[in-house]
C-alpha cells in the first residue's frame, strides 16, 4: 500500500474513531491506531481504562469495529493489540 493511500485511510479511520472517542474518554479510556496492514487489517491499541475494562472486547466489536467498518469499508478486520 502506498503512503498516500495509507494516509487517506488513516485520516478516515481517525474520523470514525473520533465519533466514539467521547464515550471512551468519559470512562477514562481511548484508542490509538497502531498499523494498517496490506491485507487491510487495522491494529488498534486500547488505552487507559479501556485496556483493563471487563467489557473492552464488546467495546471493540460493537463500538469501535462497527464505526470503523461503516466509515471505511475497505478495512477487513479490527484487531486489538498490546
Amino acid at each position: 500500500m502506498d503512503s498516500n493511500n495509507k494516509e487517506g485511510l488513516n485520516t478516515r479511520i481517525e474520523a470514525a474513531l473520533n465519533t466514539i472517542r467521547p464515550y471512551l474518554r468519559a470512562d477514562g479510556g481511548d484508542v490509538q491506531i497502531i498499523d494498517i496492514t496490506e491485507s487491510m487489517d487495522l491494529h488498534l491499541k486500547l488505552l487507559g481504562a479501556c485496556k483493563t475494562c471487563s467489557i473492552s472486547e464488546m467495546t471493540m466489536t460493537a463500538g469501535i469495529e462497527d464505526a470503523v467498518k461503516k466509515a471505511v469499508p475497505e478495512i477487513q478486520n479490527v484487531i486489538a493489540v498490546e
